[in-house]
């Protein structure tokens, strides 16, 4: 499989402020909102549901844009094939390009960016790391708290994979989208990991 390179970080060119659009992605999962603008994505909202969706991804093969812009910028169609491949062709994911990132948080150097690029970087589909385990990647081991913050604060989860972030004793820990959200994600990748394998 290709390499996964990061996507670009686009910079605020002059200050100004960039024309923000809007779309929800059916998946199995739920609804997913993604924003954005021509310079890159925002965002990816995760639905907080008690209960998940029964079947597999497999029966989710549209996952297809259904509410938003008539037409999205590229980076919101960039997004939705990337999350329609994970959720229904995981295989495909490391040779499609990520869209360009365009949130504050991950153009200001900090050590959550670290965090965060880290993660993205080094954490396989299929694999899981713990709190420390990714304090000690990104460069300082005594900041397994902190790594908890900066899994709170990523603004583009799924791609960037803040639920393969796990406690030490083997436990999901703590979600944005809620337990369930999390355990259901580990899972899939676990399973289509297994179906991948020679």
């Amino acid at each position: 499989m290709a390499s996964r390179l990061l996507p670009k970080v686009a910079s605020e060119e002059g200050g100004s402020r960039c024309k923000e659009s809007r779309a929800v992605l059916l998946s199995p999962v739920g609804r997913l909102e993604i924003s954005g603008c021509e310079t890159g994505l925002h965002e990816i909202k995760l639905p907080r549901t008690s209960v998940l969706p029964s079947g597999g991804a497999e029966s989710w093969a549209a996952c297809e844009l259904c509410e938003g812009a008539e037409e999205p910028p590229e980076p919101l169609r960039q997004c939705a094939a990337w999350l329609r491949a994970y959720f229904c062709q995981p295989e495909r994911t490391p040779s499609l390009p990520l869209p360009p990132f365009h949130h504050p948080l991950l153009r200001r150097d900090s050590f959550t960016r670290q965090v965060l690029w880290t993660l993205l970087r080094d954490v396989k589909f299929g694999e899981a790391i713990s709190y420390k385990q990714l304090a000690d990647l990104a460069g300082n081991s005594k900041a397994a708290r902190a790594v908890g913050a900066a899994m709170r604060s990523n603004p583009i989860p799924i791609i960037i994979p803040c639920h393969r972030v796990i406690r030490s004793s083997g436990q999901s820990g703590n979600y944005g989208g809620g337990h369930l959200l999390k355990e259901w994600l580990l899972s899939h990748e676990k399973l289509q990991k297994e179906k991948l394998a020679p």
